[in-house]
């Protein structure tokens, strides 16, 4: 019997997003997977990038126990998260033109490497110049995204385009323009977001792809292991210092 309750409501909603980027996001997951694990298995580094609630997924994929230790997070002063005071200074700053290119010129980011970059609307300036910029400068992009929004909202980049239209692969997290599964006949606005739940579930099957994607080539996957089990600090310190050459994020 169905829970109609608004926690039920919006669980079941969450479980049918990812039931359909399961089955429509399928291949994509799997390009995905494999053009992170050419990338390592080519000895190329690999980043991730998201402003604001979409730096959540991002961040979800770096020094991960479970996940690849080669994803570093590509950092974007004052939009990572929401810990920029005021908090409304990250949204300004993902329309400010220009940002993206600084970023990328002072990172260690070079051709052959991959990016991943997760803005659910991709309408704002900073994500599609850190899609076209890193592009030119060589590097493979992956975008994950709410496609939806490329229809039914404003670019507000001056070229007019999307971060979709910026990808070498783009995952579509399905999600609704305006990020809000509910409404309520005594609620004024639609509420209870999805896009979290269903971008980060989307990104960790991609790194399950790479990770497997790499074992059946005989490359030992470059995994980090929870520092609360037996032994997984020890396997932890012999993997960074392996890969020490294409990890940031210990600098």
């Amino acid at each position: 019997m169905s829970d109609r309750t608004p926690a039920g409501r919006f669980l079941d909603a969450a479980i049918d997003l990812l039931h359909r980027v399961r089955d429509e996001e399928a291949d994509s997951v799997a390009a995905a997977g494999t053009l992170l694990a050419d990338t390592v298995a080519g000895g190329g580094r690999l980043f991730a990038f998201g402003a604001g609630h979409s730096s959540l997924a991002a961040q979800d994929i770096v020094y991960r126990a479970g996940g690849l230790a080669l994803m570093n997070l590509l950092a974007v002063p004052g939009v990572v998260g929401v810990d920029v005071m005021p908090a409304t200074l990250g949204s300004a700053l993902e329309r400010v033109d220009g940002l993206a290119s600084a970023v990328l010129d002072s990172s260690p980011a070079r051709a052959d490497d991959a990016l991943v970059i997760v803005s659910l609307s991709g309408r704002n300036a900073l994500p599609v110049e850190m899609a076209m910029n890193a592009r030119a400068l060589g590097l493979r992009v992956i975008g994950v995204t709410s496609v939806a929004y490329a229809t039914e909202t404003t670019s507000q980049h001056v070229s007019g385009t999307y971060l979709k239209d910026h990808c070498d692969l783009v995952l579509d997290s399905k999600i609704t323009v305006g990020d809000a599964e509910l409404t309520l006949d005594n609620v004024p606005a639609p509420f209870a977001p999805a896009s979290t739940v269903v971008t980060t579930a989307l990104l960790q099957a991609v790194m399950a792809t790479a990770a497997a994607t790499l074992a059946d080539r005989g490359i030992e996957p470059p995994l980090l292991r929870s520092g609360n089990v037996d032994g997984g600090h020890d396997w932890n310190g012999r993997v960074l210092e392996q890969y020490g050459d294409r990890i940031f994020y210990r600098h």
